[in-house]
């Protein structure tokens, strides 16, 4: 895991490429990597790399970026792990590939040059990578297919930069400031900002699944690279056998790998598996707080039960508001793009790091392939119930009248007659923070407007569920749920506010229920047995192991008491997390745009 940076000149015109630019905003990343920098600059001027290291596969020099191969010909910038890569390197040194590491950057490099941008299926893991190639001056730039890792790009016309961080390329002293209204509404939206829109109008985010080509001074159009509606060979007997192989793929590394640990149904069965695969079971880790003592959303007595039963090494911290007095500034500083979430994963990770781990899994991604969000169930029903009261005469006079008096604690319940006809605008309605009609008081009526002429909620969604890259024929409304949640919410806010929390403290955080393999073979069996039975039947069929009181638990999640820290004067018990995300929102969104109203 790293950071990540580079400029390439885009005219012959313009003068060399600023090395102390370059360094600039890679140091600016340190946290990110920081084992090792390093950086390369072409002698011509033309492009350079810059690269910090969180050293996991390979912690010899040898592994040390940006890395070169055949004689300079190609050079790599990378940021991520690659879980097959042994598999890969196996069969190039089988064809004759002269390998020097026993690094996944070699193995990208070597398949590059054997098979340009057609090695993407080849890749299993998370990613995001610039390789750019002397003899055809040709600059690449890719993420992995679910957007695990970042990059974002900038270009003026003269020169194009790049960089794992919106604020790194800020610090380049280059790249405008200036707030991109649909990155802004988007934000309100949602909570989070959509790609490939950033908060600043100079910056866009490469797309996930799509790479890049520049070339001839030309910044090409993303081009995906993973066909999610391909079909696939099923490489797996059953389930139990697809989860345990994506499990077994995500602890290869060189240094010890732990899990973090709640009383979810996701982080157990990680570490249920985790327990079959090594010769000695995983340390395990479980953050709680002070003010969920005794509560029923307190999730560190079942997690050491969980821990007991399965042997791990645990460790568990207890937290309270005064051992983080500078809990708000300190997330901030770190947040890359505002965000109403991330806070939680902030903060186990800043004790995770101090109790020594540097790699840990996580359960993220669980509640999106086993369809455990209430809004599988919940849109649907919001969908159907809205059709029907659309056809209803004179419905809509009377229900603006409720909708009015319920606004204070119900909010978004006036757009349901508005947005709630169809899987996309409900979806909306479930996720969303703000209505569009709200965002003119909020930002202006110039930014709003701006801001939704580019960016339409409900189109967005309805192209996730309907457009290129997505499984249409015969979808189920349950099938659109998923592709909502893993497409927007998934992808825009838990996986960003990973990256961001988790390298702010140099910690590398791995998602085995991330997979592409595994995601192939769940489309095969319509998502069975979790789609209908439910996920804690499915867990308890893999994992039988497991303490039977973990299934009858009632969900709650990775919950995190941010509102409570910073507005202690109201009582939140129990915690109303929906009700806080719009007075965040706007307190986040505060600190990275300046709004005029």
């Amino acid at each position: 895991m790293c950071g990540i940076n580079g400029i390439l000149r885009l005219r012959e015109s313009a003068p060399a490429i600023s090395r102390t630019e370059l360094i600039r905003t890679r140091d600016y990343m340190y946290l990110r990597g920081p084992d090792d920098t390093g950086e390369w600059v072409l002698e011509s001027g033309e492009i350079g790399f810059g690269h910090l290291r969180l050293a996991i596969i390979d912690l010899s020099p040898a592994g040390a970026q940006p890395m070169s191969w055949e004689n300079g010909r190609y050079w790599i910038t990378f940021n991520g792990e690659i879980y097959n890569y042994a598999e890969l390197r196996a069969e190039l040194i089988r064809d004759g590939a002269p390998l020097k590491t026993h690094s996944d950057t070699e193995v990208i490099l070597a398949l590059y040059a054997r098979q340009g941008t057609a090695m993407f299926p080849r890749l299993r893991g998370m990613y995001a990578f610039a390789i750019w190639d002397t003899h055809t001056h040709r600059l690449l730039l890719a993420r992995d297919p679910y957007g695990i890792k970042p990059l974002y790009y900038s270009s003026d016309g003269d020169y194009l930069r790049f960089a794992s961080q919106v604020k790194a390329l800020e610090v380049s002293g280059a790249i405008s400031r200036e707030p991109d209204p649909a990155g802004v509404a988007g934000f309100l939206l949602w909570g989070s900002v959509p790609e490939p829109f950033t908060i600043r109008h100079a910056v866009r985010a490469v797309p996930a699944g799509h790479y890049v080509l520049v070339e001839c001074g030309k910044i090409g159009a993303p081009c995906a690279h993973y066909d999610w509606r391909a079909p696939v060979a099923n490489r797996y007997a059953n389930v139990q056998e697809a989860l345990q192989d994506t499990v077994q793929a995500h602890l290869v590394a060189d240094v010890p790998v732990a899990i973090f640990l709640s009383a979810g149904l996701d982080s157990t069965l990680l570490t249920a598996l985790a327990c079959r695969t090594l010769p000695t079971p995983p340390q395990t880790f479980s953050l709680g707080f002070t003010s969920f003592l005794g509560k029923p959303w307190d999730e560190l007595p079942l997690a050491a039960e969980v821990a007991k039963t399965l042997g791990t090494h645990h460790i568990e911290q207890r937290v309270s508001p005064t051992d983080l007095p500078d809990l708000w500034s300190h997330t901030l500083a770190a947040m890359d793009q505002p965000s109403v979430d991330g806070f939680n994963v902030f903060v186990i990770s800043q004790f995770a790091q101090s109790a020594g781990l540097k790699v840990v899994l996580s359960g993220l991604g669980g509640d999106e392939l086993f369809g455990s969000y209430s809004s599988f169930h919940d849109v649907p029903r919001w969908t159907k119930w809205s059709s029907i009261a659309r056809r209803i005469p004179g419905l809509h006079a009377v229900w603006s009248q409720l909708a009015q008096i319920a606004r204070p604690t119900q909010p978004k319940l006036a757009g349901l007659l508005r947005y709630g006809g169809d899987i996309a605008g409900a979806y909306y309605l479930r996720r969303g923070v703000f209505l569009p009609e709200e965002l003119p008081a909020l930002i202006g009526s110039d930014m709003a407007h701006a801001g939704l002429a580019t960016y339409d909620p409900i189109a967005r969604m309805l192209a996730l569920t309907n457009g290129p890259g997505t499984q249409t024929d015969g979808c189920s409304a349950w099938e659109h749920v998923h592709q909502l949640e893993s497409g927007q919410y998934m992808r825009n806010q838990l996986l960003r506010d990973a990256d961001w929390a988790s390298m702010a403290h140099s910690l590398e955080l791995r998602v085995p229920l991330v997979d592409v393999r595994l995601r192939e073979y769940l489309c095969q069996t319509g998502f069975e047995p979790a789609r209908h039975q439910g996920k804690a039947a499915l867990v308890q069929q893999v994992a039988p192991e497991l303490p039977t009181q973990l299934f009858t638990r009632r969900k709650s999640g990775f919950m995190f008491p941010v509102m409570e820290w910073l507005d202690p004067s109201v009582p939140r018990d129990p915690p109303r997390w929906g009700m806080d995300s719009r007075r965040l929102a706007l307190r986040v969104l505060g600190e990275f745009v300046d709004i005029q109203r």
